[in-house]
Parts: structure tokens; C-alpha cells; sequence
């Protein structure tokens, strides 16, 4: 999808030119290393770059990225750090790690790993969809023979990691899919709950929507690009690790867990496998800074407990590896560099979390300890600590919102007017919108363009219509993304400046909830979603009372006490009622099908796959009730 339209990108101005020109003049880019270790070990790549859906619609583009390895020289619109990382990240195709072990990179925004055993192949973190795993499958049997899958493993629950899982697990039998402990129900509150808002705000993070070019998409931090479109799926775990120190052999292959809840995800593992020295460690070292907080929006992580395990995995295994790989980027080779590098990713987290916690408890706000926060130059010049994902800034700021919240016991920003209200009295108290856009303008050519897109918000939040605001913020926002050297705040910048010129382009819907998912969920947390839709304004004074007998629990039939009081729904599993409005029958998936919008209640009731007794008419008034969430909401503008 392109940028085009009513307006297009505009060049890099003399402030943004000098800013990277002198952001340059301090990096190490004699250091060649990442680009030798992303290089090694290539067997071959896709005939065609383009992966398309059944329909033929495009999933993945592989060379979309191309344009980055024409020079080594970055464009004057692209910060030349996040340059080089894109460069690094281009490499795509099948790679050997070590002998029995190889990677296809470059495929979806994750990697995918295969473990040879002795008749077959484990398979590591199928992707983000059926049609990237099959791709990365089929090239890898090309290269090395037709083996059969003999155990999927799920390293942790983001979609970008199982959503391809049934390409991989078609055609074989009764195959351990192994993951750690509460993955499923992980998997599926992430993507339900806040699944809209959060999609939404992935589209700026992500910023599939720019047209990939020195102007537009360079890379997403992880990768040059994600699959988008595809079919996500989620085979459910037949085997769950809950401790450190377990160990499986499947196939021939020994391995041993190492359990991560709370670090980059809330179910995660690494794996050692002891046979070939090597290390799997999942999504908890990277060759860059990883998010305490995701701009798409998540629940903050814990950098302490993240620093922790890292220090428990040198412990367990840094004495019993020659090689790391992780399910992003490219491995690293070499018992001491690879001891090395564990040691400065643990030390990089802990330094975020102390020092923040440090200049919180002298006074400091989040926005004040995130602007003056530096990393020690010993991390800082290693590249896998700069901010390609995360941010030293906005994971400063999780830190601080972890332990001390949103509030800097500041009263004035304890009930804050929101942002149409108070735009139009900033924009009163400065003389009016014309003379704002005026100072903003000469803002602009000072290179002063943080404060310039700050400033023109409370305009275009006052009057969304004030064209020469928008259009002087988009190009702020824009000089902005081009000096930015993490990739998800130049996406940010560039979709907003974007959506500014040419509006929220409505692209129609994505599913957020699969019958993979809707599988994976339990009813209760069904019932929770139900009860987020409920919409309380026009549900008002209603009382009612409902018990519903879900009949394919693991358990048997299970009744479920649903009453809408105050404005809320709540629910008790095993409860019953003497009187209550109405009764109703059916399996999970009806229930999930009528409260997600898959099929209408009347439709499955006429279908006979809900029966209701009792006063129906209640019944559908209250599923009547429960919002939609539409996906193309606006963000930049009110």
C-alpha cells in the first residue's frame, strides 16, 4: 500500500541532513562483524520474492528491502544507524547455524529454526502465518530433503511465533507441540481484549501502510518488513514446560527449558540444546534494545526480571554454548562472545531499571528521566544496545510507569482537560490558529521540529479542518521520523504524517480473533470480552438474568450465571438461579461465534446451534447491546 495521494513525502531538510550527518560522525561504522554473522551460513532463498495468499493476494514481498544494500551510504532521509540495521536485516533465505541446524530469515517479521533429529525435523516458532511457514518449510526441505516434522515448539506467546503453526504441523501425526505454561491463555488475551486498539496502533508502529523507500518503510526493528494478510492459525500445545531444568528428547534431540515468564512476553522459554552447544533464547536477546514498553500497546514488562533470567541463563549455560541464535536477527558465534553478549543484554536492562528507579526516587519525572538518560559508553557502542525496537526513552518510561504509574504527583496534571478542549484554549490563549501555524512555521525552519509538532496538536485538535496546521505538522512529524534512529518511531512519525495529509484510508477489517483462538480461549474468557462490548450508556437501568449451559467443557456441561446490572455484565460459573429471564444452551464456539460477530444470534439460534428458553427477546437485546469495535479510528486527529 502506498504513501500516495493527496500528498506525498517531502525531502530531508538542512537541520535533518546536518542531524544525521553528525549522528554518523559518532558511529562505529568500521565494525563489519553483524554483517559477516547475517551473511554466514547461506544456502539459498525464495525463486519468487513475492509470498501471495490462495486468492493471490501478496503476504510477504522478500526484495521489497532491496533498496537498502544499493549503498552503504545513507539517504539524507534516513538515520544512518537504522541504515546499517536495515542492511543487516536484509539478508532473507535458508541459513546454516550449525551442522543439524538452520534458520529462514527474512520471511515474516520472525525467524523460523530447524532442528534436525535422526529421522526428522523440530520446528521452531512457525511465524505469523500459514503462508510464510509453508514458504519457509518448503525451502527448507528443497535444500535439505523431505523430513518430516517430529516436534513444533512455541518459544512464547506472540502471534508472530505459532500464527503459521498449522502449515507446519499438516500432514504429521500425533507430533509434541511443546510451549510454556499458560501460553495459550497469554495467546489469546493479547489478541482479544485490546485486540482493535491494539492493531490500530501496530499499523503506526508497524507501518506497513508506507511505501518501502528512503522515504517511507526502511525496516520494523526485528526485520526489514512483517507478513501482513495472511491466515493466522494456533494448534494447541500438547506438552507444557513449567520449569527451569526440564528436559525433553524428542527425536533424538536433547534439550532443556529454561522458563521466561515476564520478560518480552508473559509466557515465554529459552532452550539449550546441549548435544550441539547451542542456545535458542527465544525473543530475550537481540541483536538491539528491546521494548519494556511496545508502542503498540501491551502490558509493561519487568526489566528486573528480565535481567534476571539473563543472568540465570549465563549461569545454566554460558559455559555449554558456542553459538546463540534468537527468533529475530542473526546467531552469534564463539563461547566468549557469546558469554559476552549475554552479559551486556542482562546489563543493559539492569542499567535501564536502576538508573531510572535512581533518578525517580532524586525527584524526577518519566519525561525528565527519559531525556536525560545516556547509556554507559562500555553498551553503548556495542550496535545489538542501540534503540532499533525499544527505546532508551520510552523504556525509561516503563520503568517508571511499572513502579510509580502514569501520575507525577504534579495536581496540575491530575485532571488534565483532554486534548479538544484544551487545544482550543492553548490556541485561544495564543492569539488564535493563524498566528500559532505563523510561529510554528518559523519553528520549522529553525529545525525546532519536536516542538513544532507538539504545538500545532492543540491546534488540529481545535480544528481538525485547519489544513495548513495538519500539513505543517506532517512535515515535522516527518523530518522527525527521517532523523529517527529506531525504525518503530520512524514508522510512528511517518504514518501520522500520512494519515495528516491524506486521512485515515479505511481498509476494510481484520480478524483478530481466530477459530484458532476462539478455541484457545476459555469460556470465562469469552464472557470477559462480552463484558468489555457491553456498552453501559445504552444499557442503562437494565437488569437481567441469564444461565447458560456450555455443553462441551472438558468437565461436562457447565452452567454460567451471566447478569447485566449497573451497567456491567457479570458472570459465575457453576451458579444457577431460581427465576432467571432466560436459559440458554450451547457449545463454546456458538457462544464465541455470537459474541465476536462470526454469525448473528438468530442465525445460530435458527441453525439449532444455541437453544434459548425463556425470554429471547431479552436475550438478543442484550447481545444488542455489545459494541463493535471498528479498526480505522483516528489517532492524530480527534
Amino acid at each position: 500500500m502506498a504513501t500516495g495521494g493527496a500528498s506525498g513525502p517531502k525531502p530531508a531538510t538542512e537541520h535533518t541532513k546536518a542531524a544525521n550527518q553528525a549522528a554518523r560522525d559518532g558511529l562505529p561504522l568500521g565494525d563489519r562483524r553483524d554483517y559477516e554473522d547475517a551473511a554466514r551460513g547461506f544456502i539459498g532463498t525464495l525463486d519468487d520474492p513475492v509470498i501471495r495468499a490462495a486468492d493471490g493476494r501478496p503476504v510477504m514481498d522478500v526484495s521489497a528491502h532491496d533498496f537498502v544494500a544499493e549503498s552503504d551510504e545513507a539517504p539524507d532521509t534516513v538515520h544512518p544507524s537504522l541504515w546499517r540495521h536495515a542492511q543487516v536485516n536484509g539478508h532473507h533465505g535458508l541459513f546454516e547455524v550449525v551442522d543439524g541446524v538452520y534458520q529462514v530469515r527474512g520471511l515474516d517479521l520472525a525467524n523460523i529454526t530447524f532442528v534436525e533429529g535422526d529421522t526428522g525435523v523440530i520446528v521452531i516458532d512457525p511465524l505469523s502465518f500459514v503462508e510464510t511457514a509453508a514458504a519457509a518449510l518448503q525451502l527448507y526441505r528443497r535444500h535439505r530433503g523431505d523430513r518430516p516434522v517430529s516436534a513444533m515448539i512455541y518459544t512464547h506467546s506472540h502471534p508472530d511465533h505459532y500464527g503459521g503453526s498449522r502449515a507446519v504441523v499438516e500432514g504429521a501425526r500425533d507430533i509434541p507441540v511443546i510451549a510454556p505454561d499458560h501460553m495459550l491463555a497469554e495467546a489469546a488475551a493479547e489478541n482479544v481484549y485490546a485486540g482493535t486498539a491494539m492493531t490500530r496502533r501496530a499499523i503506526y508502529m508497524y507501518g506497513p501502510m508506507l511505501q518501502p523507500g528512503p522515504q517511507g518503510h526502511v525496516d520494523a526493528g526485528l526485520a526489514n518488513a512483517l507478513a501482513n494478510g495472511g491466515g493466522s492459525t494456533l494448534v494447541p500445545p500438547t506438552d507444557l514446560i513449567t520449569r527451569t531444568g526440564e528436559t525433553r528428547t524428542v527425536d533424538g534431540v536433547e534439550m532443556v527449558f529454561q522458563m521466561a515468564p515476564g520478560t518480552e512476553a508473559p509466557a515465554e522459554f529459552l532452550v539449550h540444546f546441549p548435544q550441539r552447544r547451542l542456545l535458542c533464547a527465544a525473543e530475550d536477546v537481540n541483536h538491539l534494545m528491546h521494548n519494556l514498553y511496545t508502542l503498540r500497546g501491551a502490558q509493561v514488562r519487568d526489566a528486573a526480571t528480565w535481567w534476571k533470567t539473563l543472568n540465570e541463563t549465563i549461569r545454566l549455560f554460558g559455559d555449554d554454548t558456542d553459538v546463540i541464535v534468537a527468533q529475530h536477527g542473526w546467531p552469534r558465534w564463539g563461547t566468549g562472545d557469546v558469554r559476552e553478549y549475554l552479559r551486556d543484554q542482562r546489563d543493559l536492562y539492569k542499567f535501564i531499571h536502576d538508573e531510572t528507579l535512581r533518578l525517580a526516587n532524586l525527584g524526577g519525572t518519566m519525561t525528565e528521566i527519559a531525556e536525560q538518560l545516556r547509556l554507559p559508553a562500555s553498551l553503548d557502542r556495542q550496535w545489538y544496545s542501540h534503540g532499533y525496537y525499544g527505546s532508551l526513552n520510552h523504556n525509561a518510561k516503563a520503568v517508571y510507569q511499572r513502579y510509580l504509574g502514569w501520575y507525577d504527583s504534579h495536581p496540575a496534571h491530575l485532571h488534565v482537560l483532554p486534548p479538544t478542549e484544551s487545544g482550543r484554549r492553548y490556541v485561544e490563549f495564543m492569539g488564535g490558529a493563524d498566528a500559532v501555524v505563523e510561529r510554528a512555521r518559523a519553528s520549522f525552519d529553525e529545525g525546532d521540529y519536536r516542538w513544532v509538532a507538539e504545538v500545532l496538536t492543540h491546534v488540529v485538535f481545535a480544528d481538525p479542518g485547519n489544513r495548513a496546521a495538519a500539513e505543517l505538522q506532517a512535515d515535522a512529524l516527518e523530518q522527525l521520523g527521517y532523523q529517527a534512529e529506531n525504525a518503530t518511531w520512524r514508522n510512528e512519525y511517518l504514518m501520522a504524517a500520512v494519515e495528516l495529509r491524506n486521512g485515515v484510508r479505511d481498509l476494510g477489517s481484520i480478524q483478530l480473533a481466530t477459530p484458532d483462538v476462539f478455541a484457545a480461549m476459555t469460556t470465562e474468557m469469552i464472557l470477559d470480552f462480552a463484558g468489555i462490548k457491553l456498552n453501559a450508556e445504552r444499557t442503562g437501568d437494565l437488569t437481567a438474568t441469564v444461565v447458560w449451559t456450555v455443553e462441551d467443557t472438558a468437565d461436562g456441561p457447565v452452567d454460567y450465571l451471566l447478569e447485566v446490572r449497573n451497567g456491567v455484565l457479570v458472570y459465575t460459573a457453576g451458579a444457577r438461579h431460581p427465576e432467571p429471564d432466560a436459559t440458554a444452551k450451547s457449545s463454546k464456539g456458538a457462544l464465541a461465534e455470537a459474541l465476536f460477530g462470526g454469525r448473528p444470534l438468530d442465525e445460530l439460534v435458527a441453525a439449532s446451534d444455541i437453544a434459548i428458553e425463556g425470554d429471547a427477546d431479552l436475550v438478543a437485546r442484550i447481545f444488542g447491546l455489545l459494541d463493535d469495535f471498528p479498526l480505522w479510528f483516528e489517532i492524530i486527529r480527534p
